[in-house]
Order: structure tokens, then C-alpha cells, then sequence
């Protein structure tokens, strides 16, 4: 054998060397990760299969056990208790918040609402009172009611417009259901209405069914009387009494009431007439005063007159 022919050969052992070394390294570790695989799966194996054993408790631990057991149970009802309060005393206090806020918006919107039923009832009212005023030939003037003369049983009211209104001593005030008074006291922004309640008031009045005639007078604050009617003039309950136009204050056919109470005594001539008003004086809120067209009605005549005289001249 050559020198060549070694060499091939030893080069050839050394690699089937090398081959086995490899070949014992991959079994080995195949083995080592079969043993693992194994050991691992009989230990939990084993802890599957384990029997979990429970000792008994000594003297000492139980007498332990009984005697923290209950504080250790009121600490927790404590606690418990402590946790509850504070999630209720912070839900009342959320609650007492928004109901307070709650109670805030109901009351304004109450507020509102009312103001705006009160609103819808003054219109009603003036609509009444304006419709009214269309019937009659006098000028009318709306005025509100802001004060009471509460010396005198509701019998003056005070009105919201004057002289600078156009408003005159003697004008008659009014409203829808009726006669309420006339202007006895001006200023240039207010003005005193004595009512038909009021024993200075007088007013010329008829009934209505019998054309009887009568004067009518404060007597209390709800009723007047009706004077000089005789005992022979056949007043019945429920009467309706009328302005006359007489006096030359109110306008003829004016609804000053209804005959409340009638009675006729074995003697005299007139019987006495109590008349209801009308007018509710105790819900009194606006009323009209009438301005009369006199003043103008004199100028046409003097005018005429005149007119006439010159004619009569030429």
C-alpha cells in the first residue's frame, strides 16, 4: 500500500468516526428528552392521583379558632356594615341633590304654567270686555284695578288711568256682566270709582219685566237696595234691573243686578228690594270706563244753530 492509498483510508476512518459520534450525540439526546417527557408525566400522574389527606385540629387550634373566630366575624359585619352606610349615605346625598333640583324645576315650571293660565284668563276677559264695548257708542278706556279702599267694605276701587287718558269725573265704569260705579276722584294716572255698593251711589234704575222704576243704593258689600218702588208693582225674585238713563251718568239699559229679596209691609207704600249685583266686586280685576260723546253731541248743535241763525239772517 502506498503512501496515497493511506491517506484515503484514514481519512475514511475518521468520518465513519465522526458519524458514530453524531449517531451517539441524537440518541442521547432522544433519551433525554424521552426521560423528561416521562418523569413529567408520571409526576403529574401522581398529583392527579393524589389523595389530599386532612389531619385532625389540635386543642390549641380550636380553642384558637374559637376565640378569634367571632371577632374576626364582627370585623367583617363591621366592615361590611361601614361600606353599606358610606354607599348609601353617598347615594341619600346624590339623591337629596337631585331631588332638590327636581323640586327647584317643578316649582318653576309650576310658576310658568300658572302664569301663563292667569295670562290665557286675562285675555278671555278683555276679549269679553272689548266684544261688550263694541255694543255701546261711547269711547272706552280698559283700565286694571290695582288698589282697594278696604275701610270701605270693597265699595272705591282704584283704576290704573287718569285725567291724561281722557278719563272725566262722572264717568261711568263698567264691565261685561254689568254696572260697577262711576269716577268720583282723578289724578292725571289713576282715578276712584265709587261702586254701586256704596250708600252715596245712586243710580236710576227700572225692572226690566215691569218697567218699574226705582233708586238704587249701597246697602252692604254685596247687595243694594232698591228704593221707592210701590207695594203695588209686581217684583218677583230674580227681577232683572236696569240702568234708566236717567241722571246723566250711565247709559240706558246698563245690567246693574238681580231682585234678591223683596219684602212688603202691612204698611207704607214702597216695598223693600234688595238687589244681587251683577258684577262680581270680590273678582274684580278690569274694567271699562266709558267716555262720553257729549261734548262733541253740543258742538254739532251749537254748530247747527249757528248755522240756522245765519240762514235766518239772510
Amino acid at each position: 500500500m502506498n503512501h496515497g492509498q493511506l491517506d484515503i483510508v484514514c481519512v475514511r476512518k475518521i468520518n465513519d468516526t465522526e458519524s458514530l459520534l453524531k449517531l451517539v450525540q441524537d440518541s442521547t439526546q432522544r433519551l433525554k428528552v424521552f426521560l423528561t417527557v416521562l418523569v413529567l408525566g408520571v409526576s403529574f400522574f401522581r398529583f392527579a392521583k393524589r389523595d389530599f389527606a386532612y389531619r385532625e385540629t389540635t386543642a390549641f387550634e380550636e380553642f384558637m379558632i374559637d376565640s378569634f373566630g367571632p371577632v374576626q366575624r364582627a370585623f367583617s359585619d363591621s366592615q361590611s356594615w361601614l361600606s353599606d352606610l358610606v354607599n348609601h349615605y353617598v347615594a341619600n346625598v346624590n339623591a337629596s341633590r337631585l331631588n332638590e333640583e327636581l323640586v327647584k324645576k317643578i316649582a318653576k315650571l309650576e310658576s310658568e304654567i300658572l302664569a301663563t293660565q292667569e295670562t290665557v284668563k286675562e285675555n278671555q276677559r278683555l276679549k269679553e270686555l272689548l266684544k261688550f264695548g263694541q255694543n255701546l257708542t261711547h269711547q272706552e278706556v280698559l283700565a286694571q284695578i290695582v288698589a282697594w279702599d278696604a275701610s270701605s267694605d270693597f265699595r272705591v276701587i282704584r283704576i290704573n288711568k287718569g285725567a291724561a287718558d281722557g278719563i272725566k269725573i262722572q264717568s261711568p265704569v263698567v264691565t261685561a256682566n254689568g254696572v260697577v260705579g262711576y269716577i268720583y276722584r282723578l289724578t292725571d294716572h289713576f282715578a276712584d270709582v265709587l261702586t254701586i255698593l256704596d250708600p252715596n251711589n245712586r243710580v236710576d234704575g227700572l225692572v226690566a219685566r215691569i218697567r218699574a222704576h226705582g233708586i238704587i243704593e249701597g246697602y252692604t258689600d254685596r247687595r243694594a237696595l232698591m228704593k221707592y218702588v210701590t207695594r203695588t208693582e209686581p217684583v218677583i225674585l230674580d227681577d232683572m234691573v236696569l240702568t234708566s238713563g236717567l241722571g246723566n251718568i250711565y247709559p240706558k239699559g246698563l245690567v246693574i243686578g238681580h231682585v234678591a229679596k223683596i219684602e212688603r209691609q202691612s204698611y207704607g207704600i214702597t216695598q223693600h228690594i234688595e238687589i244681587r249685583p251683577a258684577v262680581d266686586f270680590s273678582r274684580l280685576e278690569e274694567v271699562i270706563v266709558l267716555m262720553s260723546n257729549a261734548d262733541a253731541s253740543k258742538k254739532l248743535e251749537w254748530s247747527a244753530l249757528d248755522a240756522f241763525d245765519g240762514g235766518s239772517d239772510q
